[in-house]
């Protein structure tokens, strides 16, 4: 698969380059990053160079489909679309702090989402969205976007130090109304 770049009213969403090595390192040191992500923890300057293979090489392969989100040239954040295969992906992001509460996590994971369904991108049959339980900001962007809370997932995900975290799941249809649903882990 080719890698696509994706563009927004205030973001260009392209393939993450050794340009970027210093800003993702940089960005993955945020304890939530860690804390909420599968990156390495301590995170290191050789993972960002490791990713940044990665990323090469699941485009290559059609596994996954990973964008840096640049605002103004400057890394926001990172979104993709990951366990590609049998009609369906996992969305996934994180953003750097100083990106975080402007709204460009939800304007660029709305320009994955909308390529993953298109005929013209991957034409999926369903996105899955997950995260640890207790990871609200996530959660409300998820909501945002229009994913439905499906459920709890017990000790689903695994941490890069080998920790066992419970998920919630949420999924989106094609035919989905993106109008935000009620989510029960919301409800405050």
């Amino acid at each position: 698969m080719q890698p696509v770049t994706l563009s927004t009213a205030r973001l260009v969403l392209s393939v993450p380059t050794e340009e970027d090595i210093d800003a993702i390192f940089a960005a993955c040191q945020d304890p939530d990053v860690q804390r909420y992500t599968t990156v390495p923890s301590p995170y290191r300057r050789e993972h960002a160079e490791g990713f940044v293979e990665k990323v090469a090489a699941w485009w290559d392969a059609g596994s996954e489909a990973t964008w840096a989100v640049r605002r103004d040239g400057v890394l926001a954040g990172m979104v993709g679309l990951h366990r590609l295969g049998r009609g369906h992906g996992e969305l996934g992001y994180w953003m750097t702090a100083g990106a975080r509460g402007q709204g460009l996590l939800t304007e660029a994971a709305r320009a994955v989402v909308d390529w993953g369904f298109s005929p013209d991108g991957l034409g999926l049959a369903r996105i899955e969205w997950r995260a640890v339980t207790g990871n609200i900001a996530s959660a409300r962007a998820a909501r945002t976007l229009g994913f439905r809370y499906e459920g709890l997932l017990r000790q689903a995900l695994l941490h890069s130090t080998g920790r066992r975290d419970d998920a919630w799941i949420a999924g989106l249809l094609p035919g989905d109304d993106r109008t935000p649903q009620d989510w029960p882990v919301l409800a405050t």
